[in-house]
């Protein structure tokens, strides 16, 4: 009924096209994890490598900063063992492997430090999401005079001056 009600649907207009409340969440977290995974699907091999990661490390704060509900819901379905999207989990491998290398082509002609790939994605992917998943943490260390704008450019700030620094070439 409160489904409904926000749809602005009647209940049976939402039962025709969806036959439980765990049919909606697993069409939200499935659709979700599409958005979520664009930006990358925009790495490319042409661009020089740091400004490449730096550009796909802002997309996805920008996301946490856009789109923290969403954020929250993809990480609880993570943390739950992600029942509802093992197929594209399965996508995203194939496309983590796709542009990891990427990476490693990178690495080879010395445009960047060697690294693990996988682990870079997860370390961009741990640190961009962290401010939207534990948002009222970082409320609370950064004090509430910190406005939205101000705690994602500082974090943006930082973020490019660890990759950067952890990144560049040898």
């Amino acid at each position: 009924d409160q489904i409904a009600k926000a749809a602005g649907l009647s209940k049976p207009n939402v039962l025709y096209y969806f036959a439980s409340k765990e049919a909606i969440h697993e069409a939200l977290v499935s659709g979700l994890i599409d958005d979520w995974v664009e930006p990358l699907r925009n790495l490319g091999p042409d661009g020089d490598p740091i400004e490449e990661i730096l550009a796909y490390l802002r997309r996805k704060l920008d996301m946490s900063r856009e789109m923290p509900r969403e954020s929250r819901l993809f990480a609880n379905e993570i943390l739950q063992g992600a029942p509802h999207i093992q197929e594209e989990l399965r996508d995203l491998r194939i496309l983590v492997d796709e542009k990891s290398q990427i990476v490693r082509g990178w690495i080879k002609a010395r445009k960047i430090a060697p690294c693990d790939p996988r682990h870079l994605f997860f370390s961009i992917w741990a640190t961009t999401q962290h401010y939207a998943d534990f948002d009222a943490q970082i409320k609370a260390i950064l004090g509430t005079d910190s406005g939205e704008a101000d705690r994602f450019e500082e974090a943006a700030r930082f973020l490019d001056q660890l990759f950067v620094s952890g990144l560049g070439p040898q």
